[in-house]
């Protein structure tokens, strides 16, 4: 992933894998270049290219598998992540809508338009001239959410501009786990900042993430350990605790799960494959 001088704009490159690998999709919109991908949440296996986007609601553990090109082209995407407060402001200007309370789940693929793609690819052209970047970039967002928000998936969209409702108490829920990923995680905390009760907050916490509040804290305690492991030299059973682990052996049978092999051999891996990257 890299950061471009467009607030909230990344851009993926890789190269097809051989199995499906652990990632975290944050509120985003994802917008495939070249390639395709696969996510999975729930039971469904999703997969998507370029003639289509993603919307995710809220931050999400998931498992994906990137796959080249028809003609061996590696995997090229966009995301913007979504500003709660601009998406506000973009569908207050727009006819009001009545939405069902419940959005279903917090990910959605949905077809890419003529319109969507042309204003895609003029806020991605402000690149290649970054003195226009802080005046155009803003209107060339702008223009983005409005034709995300006619979509197909508005009503998702919306919910996520609300800070009331399933998705609004779910995204506060979320942020409080994030925010205390290395604590013990306490359902009545995790009640008080969602504003819902203990049957509710379980109920669409797994229509919208696919996991338990447990499991939830459990994947992105994973996800934080693989980063501090690949990012310095601090041993697994130093990250273990600093992620919030009790036991180091429980947290190197569960990472083994995660991704494959135990936390050592995994950072090898990853950072092999990182130099070979450098030098193809």
């Amino acid at each position: 992933m890299t950061l471009t001088p467009i607030p909230r704009l990344e851009i993926g490159l890789g190269q097809a894998t051989s199995g499906t690998s652990p990632c975290l999709y944050r509120s985003m919109i994802c917008f495939i270049l070249q390639g395709s991908k696969e996510v999975a949440i729930h039971d469904d296996l999703l997969r998507y290219d370029a003639s289509q986007y993603l919307v995710s609601a809220l931050d999400l553990p998931l498992s994906g598998q990137i796959h080249d090109a028809d003609d061996g082209s590696p995997y090229v995407a966009v995301s913007l992540v979504l500003d709660p407060a601009l998406l506000a402001e973009v569908a207050s200007r727009m006819p009001a809508v009545r939405d069902a309370d419940t959005p279903g789940s917090g990910i959605a693929i949905n077809p890419m338009t003529p319109p969507l793609r042309d204003t895609l690819l003029r806020l991605l052209a402000l690149l290649d001239t970054p003195a226009d970047i802080p005046a155009l970039a803003p209107m060339a967002e702008r223009e983005l959410l409005y034709r995300l928000l006619q979509g197909p998936q508005g009503r998702l969209l919306r919910h996520i501009a609300r800070p009331e409702g399933a998705i609004g108490g779910i995204r506060r829920a979320v942020e409080w786990i994030r925010d205390h990923g290395n604590r013990r995680l306490r359902i009545e905390a995790l009640c008080e900042a969602a504003g819902m009760s203990r049957a509710s907050l379980h109920r669409h916490f797994v229509a919208l993430t696919g996991l338990s509040p447990i499991q939830y804290q459990k994947q992105i305690r994973l996800q934080e350990a693989r980063q501090l492991l690949l990012a310095g030299d601090r041993s697994a059973s130093d990250v273990a605790y600093a992620v919030g682990y009790e036991s180091a052996s429980q947290f190197s049978r569960e990472y083994l799960r995660q991704f494959g092999a135990p936390p050592a051999r995994d950072v090898r891996k990853l950072r092999q494959s990182i130099r070979e990257q450098i030098i193809n």
